[in-house]
């Protein structure tokens, strides 16, 4: 009988992941999210993304991030055009964070 080792993960992965398992001779286990299983993983993700980069510093873990957050986009049915739209109506109304402002109080004198 061959001896098994098995490392359990529960969270969502790349789709390509279970194919680069398999190349390397071992077997994954995987299962189809349905809408609301699908949601609350990629909000997981973007967790787990977000932590692994204020964690590393890394831009690469940014690279993830932004997927996490197209994967909820095309989820909600927004386009990309439609999303930076959205973010620069927000940044003209707004701003941006390219002056580097840090509020550190605001004083009512009523």
């Amino acid at each position: 009988m061959k001896n098994s080792n098995s490392i359990k993960y529960d969270k969502l992965v790349r789709d390509k992941i279970p194919e680069i398992i398999e190349s390397t001779g071992k077997q994954s286990v995987t299962e189809i999210l349905d809408d609301e299983g699908y949601k609350n993983y990629l909000d997981a993700k973007l967790e787990e993304e977000l932590l692994e980069y204020l964690k590393s510093d890394n831009v690469e873990e940014l690279a993830d991030l932004v997927e996490v957050i197209y994967a909820l986009l095309k989820f909600k049915g927004v386009t990309l055009e439609e999303f930076e739209k959205i973010r620069l109506v927000k940044a003209y109304k707004r701003g941006a964070f390219e002056k580097r402002i840090l509020l550190k109080e605001v004083l009512d004198q009523s």
